[in-house]
């Protein structure tokens, strides 16, 4: 990792929106297997008590991962050569993610070690509306390097 990367307690500055539309809730939905008629279906998800179609439970993910392996590969972390794994994965919603839900991400760097030879790097993507409302939280492993880190060639 390089030097100066930045340790837990470190926080980036919520994202630009990501503007959450049917048709991306419907090709997530589609993508993942995802049968409930309430991710395609407004009258569906108006009787379980949702003014539009819901996300996935995952579909936060989509959101959030973009954010983070941008940073992960990015020259602050060092890690672009030694190809950051997403390793783990845990989502606390407050509320599903709706069509026409604008979100932002804020990333916060819960713990930076080593473990075994390799880089371990716990993130927590919290996802918010653009009007601030707290929409989810994604909690991500992500390890990088190893015996095998160094690139030859």
């Amino acid at each position: 990792m390089a030097a100066d990367r930045p340790s837990a307690g470190h926080v980036y500055p919520p994202t630009e929106i990501y503007e959450v539309s049917r048709a991306k809730i419907r090709e997530f939905a589609e993508a993942i297997g995802a049968g409930s008629p309430a991710h395609v279906d407004p009258a569906a998800a108006e009787e379980l008590g949702h003014a539009e179609v819901i996300a996935p439970a995952t579909f936060p993910f989509l959101v959030v991962h973009r954010v983070s392996s941008r940073i992960l590969n990015g020259p602050e972390w060092g890690l672009a050569d030694a190809s950051p794994v997403h390793t783990a994965q845990r989502i606390r919603p407050s509320r599903p993610v709706r069509a026409g839900d604008r979100l932002a991400v804020t990333l916060h760097v819960e713990s930076v070690r080593r473990l075994a030879g390799r880089d371990v790097v716990q993130m927590r993507g919290e996802v918010r509306t653009e009007d601030g409302e707290h929409v989810v939280d994604t909690f991500m492993t992500f390890t990088a390097g190893g015996p095998d880190e160094r690139k030859t060639g």
